[in-house]
């Protein structure tokens, strides 16, 4: 699965000009895409029309990941595990969507799903010299905050006044540049079909990151304006059949972050306290939830959504991990980054004019390594998994930061970024009262182990309560978990928050400051250095290198560029193709083998030569979930699900040799919607077009 991080194990290449890069790596912007490099090696040039018609036709879901609009009446395709928690959402005791499939026959069973918001990219303007020049005329300690004031003040203007945009200005190239992206963005955003869990991570964690796969990891949202399907003439078309070995293949989607610009402090920091620390939490709140999944049928159901994130995102950060860990990988980064430093060395005008950024990020690397425990378990990752945690805080700081003007804010409440925030708040949906507590209680308990009991932070934190009274008190008083309270709380504003007799308010009212000093700290003395720096760097590196190079991944759109590819490792050769006959073959009647009855059922409809799932060599990371593989005609072929194992490692170097991406076929669901499903309307509908 993509949801989390995802990239490469061996291998990796220094961000240089198009024409000096291995082939078909980059995740690159639609405004500075390699058209020449593509047709030089494929013999074909995405022009300006085909651009924009896959920028139109490309979504970017709220909750992650990518996905793109598929018919002129706002179907859009994307991962099932990309809707996944809207299912979990939708499921009761009762009726277990997630287990059982989610199918809808017309329109008026297709259901929101909350929180849920689909963007499209319609514009994109340079605005690098407005941010840096306010970056370079406020305070150095308040680096962030000027950037992040200039970055409020842009977004709110361009979208003031139209409440169907929403308006992000983004960093690329570590602050080298800075885009506004303007979307057209759905609020309303409806389920429409959802296969079995089983079915979509057949296999699950064995065949995880790996190939073979057969899964159909698919699924399909519609988007809505004024209670109607929203009329979407950009669409991809659906291609019914599966491409060749070697064809070109486009994925255009959200990849969330790399960091290959990183410099050497920086993935140390990484690899020594930032991934081990935070699996060790991850590990244990993965065994607290298998506990807790083993409880009941019905705990069994609750936990099933978040125990597969959690799983996932130990896999991923794992391989990770090991990559950073690998010294023939480490040192080939190092070689790489060291031809910057070298070629700038080289350079004494441009020594001069940079300083010694590496000098500074190390040193705001050491401030982080004085307050990281404190930052990551108060302030970044404060909560765990509890939803009514973020709640409460989202309630509290979102009181105190209106009452500001936008520019003057923390960045998540300014007012371009207020109605997404507003709709995850409000909308309806479970909370449950197992995983609360666990959550709580997981996350106090570590706290207070790391940042040990004499912290005064963890003495103001808990008090004279044990982590699991406390969780306890705060789970059954709190009223947070009912919608109507929190749209009170929300549009009642900072007189209604501290009026509030909630524990969960006091709570969160009581123990922030500590958890916003951290954070001011965090921007003063690690964030704002290393944005300079960073900037400096960036400069120093288009100069050196020219500007024909890729950004890294910001969770914003991107295209790459390959072909339907194998690969050979340790002598052994993986094809690029699995079918339904594969899928029968491999399954055993366990699990994770254990197919759906409906599918047993089906088996003699299905032709077991039937393409399944594909391999491809485009470069993807965390977010590529959902994104279309589009072929030259500009057809949607299928949807990137997974990587195989050598992708882990991605985030920081990509091997064109060993990465690739999984995908599930377009020509395995049409069958399956028509053979399985018995959904010939929803397959007429992708097809008609």
């Amino acid at each position: 699965m993509l949801r989390n991080a995802l990239a490469a194990l061996s291998g990796c290449a220094v961000l240089l000009a198009a024409e000096s890069l291995p082939a078909d790596e980059g995740m690159w912007t639609f405004d500075h895409f390699p058209a020449d490099t593509v047709k030089a090696r494929y013999g074909f040039a995405p022009d300006s029309a085909w651009l924009d018609k896959v920028r139109s036709s490309a979504v970017r879901l709220t909750t992650g990941c990518s996905a793109s609009l598929v018919s002129k009446e706002g179907l859009v395709l994307t991962n099932h595990h990309c809707v996944v928690d809207c299912e979990q959402t939708l499921s009761t005791a009762k009726q277990d969507y997630v287990a059982t499939a989610f199918l809808t026959h017309n329109r008026s069973e297709e259901r929101l799903c909350p929180g849920m918001q689909a963007e499209i990219l319609r514009q994109i303007t340079d605005v690098t010299e407005r941010v840096q020049k306010a970056i370079a005329a406020g305070d150095p300690k308040d680096a962030v905050k000027s950037r992040d004031a200039a970055i409020a003040q842009i977004s709110d203007e361009a979208c003031r006044g139209d409440a169907t945009s929403r308006c992000q200005v983004v960093s690329l190239y570590q602050g080298g540049q800075y885009k506004l992206y303007k979307y057209r963005k759905y609020s309303d955003v409806r389920l429409v079909f959802a296969p079995e869990f089983a079915i979509s991570f057949f296999g699950g964690d064995p065949d995880n990151f790996n190939f073979p796969r057969f899964c159909l990891d698919s699924a399909f949202v519609r988007l809505y304006e004024q209670g109607k399907p929203a009329q979407t003439p950009a669409h991809l078309k659906w291609r019914r059949d599966a491409p060749a070995a070697g064809e070109l293949v486009f994925v255009a989607g959200n990849p969330g972050s790399t960091s290959r610009l990183d410099t050497r402090a920086q993935l140390e920091m990484q690899r020594d306290w930032q991934i081990p620390i935070r699996q060790l939490v991850r590990s244990e709140l993965r065994g607290r939830m298998t506990q807790y999944s083993q409880l009941g049928p019905e705990q069994k159901r609750i936990a099933n959504t978040t125990l597969f994130l959690v799983e996932n995102s130990f896999k991923a950060f794992y391989g990770q991990e090991r990559a950073l860990l690998d010294p023939e990988f480490f040192a080939r980064l190092m070689k790489e980054k060291d031809d910057l430093h070298n070629r700038i060395a080289g350079n004494p005008q441009l020594a001069a004019e940079i300083g010694d950024p590496w000098k500074d990020i190390a040193a705001a690397i050491g401030n982080y390594q004085q307050i990281f425990l404190a930052h990551d378990f108060l302030e970044a990752r404060a909560g765990s998994i509890s939803q009514l945690f973020l709640y409460a805080r989202d309630l509290v700081r979102g009181a105190a930061e209106r009452a500001k003007p936008s520019a003057q804010r923390l960045r998540e409440y300014s007012d371009s970024n207020l109605a997404l925030l507003e709709k995850q708040l409000l909308d309806a949906r479970p909370v449950y009262p197992g995983p609360e507590r666990l959550g709580l209680d997981l996350w106090l308990t570590k706290t207070r182990e790391y940042l040990t009991v004499d912290n005064p932070m963890v003495k103001h934190l808990l008090g004279k309560d044990s982590p699991g009274a406390l969780t306890e008190r705060l789970v059954s008083g709190t009223h947070l978990a009912d919608p109507k309270v929190r749209e009170t709380l929300w549009r009642s504003g900072e007189a209604a928050i501290e009026a509030s007799a909630d524990p969960l308010i006091r709570f969160v009212r009581a123990t922030d400051p500590d958890a916003r000093a951290l954070r001011l700290r965090y921007e003063q003395e690690v964030e704002g250095p290393i944005t300079r720096a960073q900037e400096k760097l960036a400069r120093a590196r288009f100069k050196v290198y020219g500007d024909a190079a890729y950004p890294d991944a910001t969770f914003t759109l991107r295209l790459s560029y390959g072909s339907v590819q194998g690969w050979t490792y340790h002598g052994e050769t993986v094809t690029p193709f699995t079918n339904f006959g594969g899928l029968y073959a491999r399954a055993t009647g366990s699990e994770p083998f254990r197919l759906p009855q409906r599918w047993r059922d089906a088996q003699g409809r299905l032709d077991p030569k039937g393409p399944l799932d594909v391999t491809t060599n485009n470069d993807i990371i965390g977010g590529n979930s959902g994104s279309p593989l589009i072929d030259s005609q500009g057809r949607v072929v299928g949807a990137i699900f997974d990587g195989n194992i050598h992708s882990l490692g991605g985030d920081f170097g990509f091997d064109p040799r060993l990465n690739r991406a999984i995908a599930v076929l377009t020509a395995a669901v049409g069958p399956a919607l028509r053979n399985v499903y018995q959904l010939p309307g929803l397959a007429d509908e992708l097809e008609s077009d």
